[in-house]
Formats: structure tokens, sequence, C-alpha cells
């Protein structure tokens, strides 16, 4: 079997879908998300994003009602596209200058429900069908010649709090919100739109590291949280979506995490044509010191719902995710889909095992049959296998 370790951003992310394509200069629009761009940082894109239409568009935005609606990729992809990323210039950390773009990007950023907005565009966008690994994807972009917000925006009380609390740190106030049951994506687009933080810290961020910025910053708190559980026992669990399925592997071990990302479909390998495509990364009990190169954006996703388990649970385990991606995966849709598919999986009802072996021989075994896969290529790459190996044990003295 071939197969080729890669970094994410290798993986070839163009979609083949058809859309939407015309679109108008000016429209009345209901905008569920901003979007913050990082090409040319600290100097980027701000906009907001919207169909071409008024109304309720909160399902445009929402990774965990997509996912609890069983929505198909399609429809999500067909969605999305239909945005219209109306944007302007504009530099990071220029936020006590006013002006109407930065304002209405801040609102819809922390608004209850989408913003209805009067946009007349510098020209009539065209889509270009470019996707990104990690942002959800949107349509066709255009300079605003003008925007104005033509309806009271309502701001939940709880966000509004945690907004207008200027000397709350930006981890704290996202702690705060995702306790209270605030999805992700509410508190990306918070800290995106730089409505989160100490004043004189507050910037624009870039939603795909904002994104990421989220998702670790609950995966921080909640390990700090687990660590302090007893083990629990083996247990496998398997699930997922949109061509994205994770089988999660629990040690009764202290808290550790790796992941591997395995490319199942050919065309998505850029240098064979043959084999398989993948990445990894991990972390042992100390927890990371560096960025996951390979894995990226994907590594916090998957592992957040691993944690949630645990949390729920009260237990802590030593967790190796095995990320299955298959050619149902046709439209690059974003890090939500490692997220969403992994907490498919981690909500399945385990399967419990008396042995490490037991457990290991149900998983290659399974794996062979579900994707014709030989498991111990990626088993053999362990670190955390190769660890629990050597690592000593109270049991040891």
């Amino acid at each position: 079997m071939n197969i080729h370790r890669i970094k994410y951003k290798d993986i070839e992310q163009t979609p083949k879908l058809k859309v939407k394509k015309n679109f108008k200069q000016q429209f009345q629009g209901s905008a569920p998300a901003p979007f913050i761009g990082r090409f040319g940082y600290p100097h980027v894109n701000i906009g907001f994003l919207s169909p071409q239409f008024s109304g309720d568009t909160s399902y445009y935005d929402s990774p965990k009602l997509w996912s609890s609606g069983n929505f198909k990729m399609n429809q999500i992809a067909n969605m999305r596209y239909g945005l219209v990323n109306s944007r302007q210039k504009w530099k990071v950390k220029d936020l006590h200058s006013g002006g109407n773009m930065l304002n209405i990007i801040q609102e819809v950023g922390m608004a209850k429900r989408p913003a209805e907005l009067d946009v007349t565009l510098k020209k009539a966008p065209s889509l270009n069908l470019k996707g990104e690994s990690e942002v959800t994807p949107w349509g066709p972009a255009s300079g605003v010649q003008r925007a104005r917000i033509t309806s009271n925006t309502k701001v939940d009380h709880k966000v509004e709090k945690v907004v207008f609390d200027t000397d709350l740190k930006a981890a704290g106030g996202m702690l705060k919100l995702y306790k209270k049951g605030f999805e992700e994506g509410v508190l990306s687009k918070l800290i995106s739109v730089g409505n989160l933080g100490i004043k004189k810290n507050r910037k624009l961020v870039p939603t795909r590291w904002s994104i990421t910025a989220a998702d670790s910053t609950i995966c921080k708190q909640l390990t700090k949280e687990v660590k302090d559980y007893p083990v629990g026992d083996f247990q496998l669990h398997f699930g997922g979506n949109w061509g994205n399925y994770y089988l999660l592997l629990y040690y009764p071990e202290v808290w550790g995490y790796e992941l591997f990302e395995t490319y199942l479909k050919n065309p998505v390998n850029p240098w064979s044509k043959q084999g398989y495509a993948y990445s990894t990364d991990h972390e042992s009990y100390g927890g990371r010191k560096t960025y996951p190169e390979e894995t990226a954006g994907g590594y916090f996703a998957a592992q957040l719902p691993v944690l949630e388990k645990m949390k729920k649970d009260k237990r802590q385990y030593r967790c190796i995710a095995l990320r299955f991606i298959t050619d149902e995966y046709k439209v690059p849709l974003g890090v939500w889909v490692c997220r969403e598919s992994a907490r498919k999986s981690a909500n399945t009802k385990p399967l419990r095992f008396a042995s490490e072996k037991l457990m290991l021989d149900y998983a290659k075994e399974f794996v062979k049959n579900k994707f014709g896969f030989n498991l111990n290529v990626l088993l053999d790459e362990s670190k955390l296998l190769k660890e629990n190996k050597t690592q000593l044990k109270l049991t040891n003295f």
C-alpha cells in the first residue's frame, strides 16, 4: 500500500458543483456573518456575507443546525456560494476611528439574528469557485460603494455583557459564552470583528484564524479540567458525515491526543495516482508547544468533541483519532466539518473492550471492511502508541 505524508494545505480544494452565477450590483440582503480576510495582513478586506434577499438567513451560517438537521453537502454548498462578500480594505488595528463599514461588520458579528442591509456594490460580483480548507466557503466578492443597516439589530444580553467588558481577556470572554451554550461560530465571529478582549488589545482577526482561536481556547480549558478526572476504560467510537468519518480510540491512560487524517480518494493526492495521503499531529500530557502544521485547524476542531466526551463522562483518556476522508467529500466546506463529524462519532454509543489488543484487532478489521484500508499503516506511525509501550506507570513501582 502506497501512502504519503503531507500537510493539509497541500490537498486540492477547488470544488466542482453548479451554483447561481447571476448576482446584482444593488440589493437588499440579510447578513448572517461578517468576513475578515487574511491576505495583505495587517491591511485586509473586511466585509459581511449576505444572500441577495431579506429574511431569516440564520441557517446560512450554523454548523450545529446543519449537523442536527442532517443537511446534505450540496444544500450547504449552494447556500454558502450564494452569499455575496461585500467588502472594503481596512487596517486590523483601526478600531477607534469609527467608520460605517467597521460599525456594520461589528453589528453583524454580534447580532442575535442576521442584520438587514441595503447594499450598493462598485460592480456586479461574479463567482469564482475556489474554496479554502478551513473557512466555510462563500460566494462572489465585490467592493462596497454604499451600505446601511435598515433595521434594529438585536444582541443577546449575555453577548452584550462580554462585549462591553473591556477589562475581560478575549479567552475569558469566549469561555464564558461557550459555557452558556453558544456555538463556536458565535465566538469566532466576536473575536474576528474585534468585539472581545481588553480594550487596548482589540483588533480585527482574519476569520480563518479566529475559527482556530475559538476551538483551541476551549480545548485548552477543557484539557485542564479533564486532567483532574480518573482514567476511563478502552472504548471505540465511530461516526461522521459529509464524507468525513472518525474512528476514536480511547485508552485508559492520562491525557494525550493524536490525530491522523487519511485521504482515501486518489484525486486529492497531488503526488501520486495510486495510494493514499495522510497528515498527523499529536500531543502528550504536557500539551503542544507549536502549531499543528500538518493537520492545521482540523486538529483542534476534532479535539474539541473528544474533550467534551471526556468532560461528560468525568474520565480522562489518551485518544487516537483517525479521520477518513472519502470520495463523498466533493466540496470543501471548512473546518466545521471536522468538528461536527467528530462530534457525531464521539456521541455514538461506545464499544468497550477488556484490552488494547481486542480493541485494535476490532478496529483493524472494521477499517479494512469499511474502507479497504490497512490500519497498521497508521498505527505503526503512532507516537502515542510508542509512548504507551515505554511510559512508566504507577503499577511499575
